[in-house]
């Protein structure tokens, strides 16, 4: 592999590490039928941020501000190339 790879794959590798070592233990991803609402209708995206939620109003008649969902436990995964 080129070095240029190499390097890039190591820092998302370093990046991906340090995340979960600073216990984010939610994420945004979360399908839209499973959202739960977590904003009155209107709320801003910097309103709902600031509540500690997810915002995404790319999907209509589903909430658009919404908790995050919680990341399951993986075991330990090392970074391969």
């Amino acid at each position: 592999m080129e070095p240029r790879v190499v390097c890039v794959l190591v820092l998302v590798c370093v990046l991906t590490l340090s995340s979960l070592a600073q216990g984010e233990l939610e994420t945004c991803v979360v399908a839209p039928h499973h959202r739960a609402n977590c904003g009155a209708p209107g709320i801003t995206p910097a309103q709902c941020k600031a509540k500690g939620c997810c915002f995404d109003s790319t999907v209509s008649g589903v909430p658009w501000c919404f908790h995050p969902a919680a990341v399951e436990n993986q075991p330990d995964e090392e970074c391969s190339f």
